[in-house]
């Protein structure tokens, strides 16, 4: 079997070696070389023609932004980025994943040469499923292809609306795509579960905001859950939307991992399944795995006409959720990523 071939850049000698020894023990992949900058890395992308980049945000020279871009332009290639657990980090790890990263890993704090054992699976796992991804899906589309389903028009008639969207890997891009294009009158609010670590989800919410017509906010517990605005789940705990007297609130929550997510899409598909006298549309976007199709079936059982939409494999990243989803059978729309906010659109009522 030929391995598959990893460039590992890392301004640290010592942090480009740890992860080159722990990239090596896995039996599909081979660390092929490494860079010690972006302009290095550059070169050697050129030179050696890499499957996989794992990639430091901040490094002197040129940093991990400008090298992604660089990549992009002249080989696009996965690439997974390393960031610090810093609110600078996270900033820029978010706008990498606009860019065209694949996925992330936080950097342990502290002590870096004991806490890194800790991440070890993590970035062979990552690192096994990214260079998968095949080279097309990196970059935007300039011409999405068709909805796989003609798509009604009709709107929702009666109960209130409620929008919730599921993502994993390639999520944070495949927001951007679908918030900015919603109209600032949407008459539905929208809540989010995003599978990233906390700290990240904040960074998220800022950058969704200031590219949307909408309020875009990681949700904090007891937030009312209001038309035109966007709540995310925050990393590392649960979001539920309850009833609380004449309004929806958020619950937020320290609670227990669901198929070793927190938060989980199936969580917030379900809890939205108990609120009475709504009628939900259910996303379901790039990510890995199955969650939210649990969460799925149990809004399709509690209310028959939820709307179910799963993005489109020619468009995820990585098509694991949104292809669980479909072969439940209860999806009513597959749709490209540039089409989503089109048919969110068309489904909710407009303003009176």
């Amino acid at each position: 079997m030929t391995k598959k071939q990893i460039l590992v850049v890392d301004d640290s000698a010592f942090m480009r070696k740890m992860i080159t020894d722990i990239l090596n023990t896995s039996e599909y992949l081979e660390v092929c070389g490494t860079a010690r900058n972006g302009k290095d890395a550059l070169e050697k992308l050129r030179q050696w023609k890499p499957d996989l980049v794992t990639l430091d945000v901040e490094m002197p020279v040129m940093d991990g932004i400008e090298t992604l871009k660089g990549m992009m332009r002249v080989r696009p290639t996965p690439v997974i980025m390393l960031s610090s657990l810093t609110k600078a980090g996270a900033d820029k790890t978010v706008e990498a994943m606009s860019h065209g990263a694949v996925d992330f890993i936080a950097k342990p704090s502290g002590s870096i040469s004991l806490n890194i054992k800790e991440i070890e699976q993590e970035i062979v796992t990552k690192a096994e499923r990214a260079v998968e991804v095949k080279q097309q899906r990196l970059l935007p589309s300039r011409q999405p292809s068709s909805s796989k389903n003609n798509f009604s028009v009709k709107a929702i008639q009666g109960t209130d609306p409620i929008i919730a969207i599921g993502a994993s890997t390639g999520g944070p891009r495949a927001l951007q795509d679908v918030i900015s294009q919603l109209p600032a009158d949407l008459q539905a609010p929208i809540v989010i579960v995003q599978h990233m670590p906390r700290g990240f989800t904040k960074s998220l919410a800022e950058r969704l905001n200031k590219l949307s017509k909408l309020q875009v906010k990681e949700v904090e517990h007891g937030d009312v859950i209001e038309k035109g605005h966007v709540y995310l789940a925050q990393g590392g705990k649960q979001f539920s939307v309850v009833r609380t007297g004449s309004h929806w609130t958020a619950k937020v929550e320290l609670g227990h991992p669901v198929n070793g997510h927190q938060p989980a899409v199936d969580v917030l598909f379900e809890s939205v399944a108990n609120l009475r006298s709504c009628h939900p549309i259910a996303v379901v976007l790039t990510g890995m795995g199955s969650d939210g199709t649990n969460g799925l079936i149990t809004l399709k059982k509690k209310h028959p006409k939820t709307i179910a939409i799963a993005q489109s494999e020619e468009t995820c990243i990585v098509y694991g959720m949104p292809q669980a989803a479909v072969k439940t059978g209860l999806i009513n729309y597959q749709a490209d990523i540039h089409h989503i906010s089109e048919v969110l659109a068309q489904k909710v009522p407009k303003q009176r």
